[in-house]
């Protein structure tokens, strides 16, 4: 059905929730906020950082800004590593290549962070490109990283043969900007509920279910 199969990393390839949480503890911290229990930083997962900090903090755009900074003081040599893969992904990606489909990731988080957690895992050779955000934050948003990607790869007139795979409702919505098909995940940090309010094409409980619908 697709040539092209997008992914989101974080709580679609990977289960980031220890580090991705340590290290928004550890900006918050450094605020002077006393971090909630980890479970509510879990929405945090998928959504660029600076809107998440803004959301729920009520941060203004440059305390955002120092907010990242913080966080990147934990993630970039603690926190990106306190990661995993779920089950099944690596096969699911060995498949989907086997069947001669194009793999891109296209993830909010920056580019450089994602290439060596897809490296540190061994999943860097399924894929065909890297799009993720700007560490400057000026490309941080799911429909401006697969705008890029599309850009990048010269597939503007294909977006019907892309399928982005994700598990966050911005996954969904950034798909859908460009008239691109989503599949929603439901093992990761979003629910059946939000990604179908959000209009996924698709839904798959587990990464096996995802070679059903490309």
């Amino acid at each position: 059905m697709y040539k092209y199969i997008f992914f989101d990393l974080d709580g679609t390839l990977t289960d980031p929730g220890e580090g991705l949480t340590n290290s928004v503890a550890h900006a918050l911290t450094r605020f002077g906020i006393t971090p909630p229990p980890r479970e509510e930083l879990y929405k945090f997962i998928g959504p660029p950082l600076k809107d998440s900090f803004a959301r729920y903090y009520g941060m203004s755009d440059g305390e955002c800004t120092l907010a990242v900074k913080y966080y990147r003081e934990y993630y970039a040599d603690k926190g990106i590593f306190e990661n995993k893969v779920y089950d099944g992904i690596e096969e699911l990606l060995a498949e989907i290549q086997k069947r001669g489909k194009k793999m891109v990731l296209a993830t909010s988080k920056p580019d450089l962070f994602a290439e060596k957690i897809l490296e540190h895992f061994g999943l860097v050779k399924y894929f065909d490109f890297v799009a993720g955000a700007a560490m400057d934050e000026t490309r941080t948003k799911k429909d401006e990283v697969i705008a890029y990607a599309l850009d990048r790869l010269g597939m503007r007139g294909e977006e019907k043969d892309v399928l982005m795979v994700g598990d966050r409702k911005h996954d969904v919505l950034g798909a859908a900007v460009h008239g691109i098909d989503s599949l929603g995940v439901t093992y990761g940090y979003g629910s059946d509920r939000e990604l179908i309010e959000a209009g996924a094409s698709y839904l798959a409980s587990a990464p096996y279910e995802i070679l059903n619908f490309i």
